[in-house]
């Protein structure tokens, strides 16, 4: 199978159009709906209809405001079948060297994540499969939040201990508001919860995580993003979207108000690890 991928703004691959077999559109949150509009994008898949062919979606973020997730978004803007959520622990640098690496596909069609699992697998990509759509997306999703809180403790140079103590219950908090949203709490034990956490939370490679750790040595937020260079860190408006969906089923995340507060209220770090440590005790 050939695979082009490709930005929106392209218009034409580089390859005929009877060598393509599937496309794959890497978009950003903010870029998913107009492009889903503007593209129709049932009509690109009859346009390159030399085999069966589908949408995989990659991007893992909800929308503010609507607080819709991206595969919503898709096929409520478009009426687009055969959509894929593709998450799980993977840093593309690494993805690209070759270096072993297992993700999850979800889809409520099992045929879709069926055929991406089979055509895009290979020795070194394993691909699970699942058909809880809200669960991989939101793991995937929600994790980025907790791995700016664990940059802010690495940045506060705190120890281990304070780092496992917050991806569990960082892992705690994402877990309820996934399930409270349709997910299955066994989904975000795996890849796409546990495993996306894990890598996120600890890996140099995370943008996220460097957003934090920045924050921990006392830089300001405008200033940090300045220095990225345009790559996204997108744990600085999942807090927005996540709060929201929280607000509305009801549900305490008292490490994602945290790191609200420290992104968008200028809060200092030390004095949210305090407010945290000094909530009431309670049963695990």
């Amino acid at each position: 199978m050939r695979v082009w991928a490709t930005r929106v703004e392209v218009a034409e691959p580089a390859i005929p159009r009877k060598d393509i077999d599937r496309r794959i559109y890497v978009l950003r949150r903010e870029k998913i709906r107009n492009t889903a509009k503007r593209f129709k994008l049932q009509t690109i898949i009859q346009r390159y209809n030399t085999f069966q062919q589908y949408w995989q979606r990659i991007c893992r973020e909800i929308e503010n405001g609507t607080y819709k997730r991206m595969t919503e978004i898709a096929t409520h803007a478009a009426g687009i079948k055969g959509v894929a959520a593709l998450s799980g622990p993977t840093f593309a640098k690494e993805v690209a060297r070759g270096d072993p690496t297992a993700l999850t596909v979800a889809s409520t069609d099992a045929s879709v994540s069926a055929l991406v699992q089979r055509e895009f697998s290979d020795p070194m990509f394993r691909i699970y499969t699942s058909d809880d759509v809200p669960g991989v997306e939101l793991g995937g999703s929600l994790k980025n939040v907790i791995a700016i809180a664990a940059g802010v403790v690495e940045g506060l140079n705190f120890g281990h201990n304070t780092a496992a103590a917050l991806i569990t219950r960082g892992l705690a908090e994402i877990t309820r508001l996934a399930v409270a949203c349709g997910a299955r709490r066994e989904t975000l034990s795996g890849l796409a919860g546990m495993g996306d956490l894990v890598l996120t939370c600890t890996g140099g490679l995370s943008r996220n995580r460097t957003v934090g750790v920045e924050l921990g040595r006392g830089r300001k937020l405008r200033d940090i993003m300045a220095g990225m260079h345009g790559m996204v860190a997108e744990g600085v408006l999942t807090t927005d979207a996540a709060l929201g969906l929280a607000s509305r089923y009801g549900i305490e995340m008292p490490i994602t108000e945290q790191i609200h507060a420290l992104l968008h209220e200028e809060k200092s770090p030390k004095d949210a690890i305090r407010e945290l440590m000094s909530r009431p005790g309670k049963e695990e």
